[in-house]
């Protein structure tokens, strides 16, 4: 069985600066997007390399009228004292994101047999996303127009897939897929609140293992948040974890 690591993660944006720690990571065409806007490291920084980096990445997104600063640090290592300090005194949110898998068949939990789960059409596309749009609103209305163009561009690509989930005609939630040889990746799965606690997240996800029966799935949960609880009872495996920290200057 294959060993399922970050790298299998879907990232948007392009590289630009690669030194021999770290890469640079941007998307322009969704600035206002953390997670494709950052720095991976490829080892522990020490402070002042973390300073050098943080410089050099201010003063990049000051060009592109960017105002935060993301950092995604090794796989499998926890902080450093040194770093954890720095980031905390220079006000730093820091968290970290554990990584998922699990094989079709091990899927375990029972889902709303009444809900409608599709892939989305063209003529469908438009629900979708009304749905994203208004979930997007708590990131803000830039954040979520932004958003809307670059996921209408998205959804050309051949290896992304939208999907919804209907109740009674109504569109209650969605997940966008990552497609590749050996796995399929589950990115941004919600339900509305009001339609939560009633398997329609499972029953979007029985959806998912039966049309990717012969692919790893994968996903990202904030370590940190509840989702991961319920990932871990439909026999998700941990596969590592990896540590970030984001700040937003004004």
């Amino acid at each position: 069985m294959m060993q399922i690591t970050f790298t299998h993660i879907h990232r948007g944006g392009k590289v630009i600066p690669e030194t021999e720690e770290y890469k640079q990571i941007h998307e322009p065409d969704f600035l206002s997007r953390y997670d494709s806007n950052l720095i991976t490291w490829k080892c522990m920084p020490t402070v002042d390399l973390l300073k050098e980096a943080e410089g050099s990445l201010r003063d990049f997104n000051l060009q592109t009228s960017q105002k935060h600063l993301k950092f995604i640090f090794p796989p499998n290592e926890k902080l450093t004292d040194e770093i954890q300090a720095y980031l905390s005194s220079n006000n730093y949110s820091i968290g970290f994101l554990e990584l998922y898998s699990i094989q079709p068949n091990d899927f375990s939990a029972s889902g709303n047999a009444e809900a409608a789960i599709q892939f989305v059409t063209r003529e469908k596309l438009e629900d979708f996303l009304h749905l994203q749009f208004n979930e997007d609103l708590q990131f803000g209305e830039n954040f979520a127009k932004e958003k809307q163009t670059f996921l209408r561009n998205q959804y050309t690509k051949d290896n992304v897939h939208y999907i919804l989930a209907y109740d009674q005609a109504k569109p209650v939630g969605s997940v966008i897929l990552f497609d590749k040889e050996d796995t399929t990746e589950i990115d941004n799965l919600f339900v509305l609140e009001s339609y939560q606690r009633k398997g329609i997240g499972s029953a979007i996800q029985h959806f998912i293992m039966k049309h990717f029966h012969d692919k790893t799935i994968i996903l990202v949960a904030d370590g940190e948040d509840t989702p991961r609880e319920m990932y871990q009872r439909q026999n998700y495996c941990l596969e590592g974890f990896q540590y970030e920290a984001l700040k937003v200057e004004e």
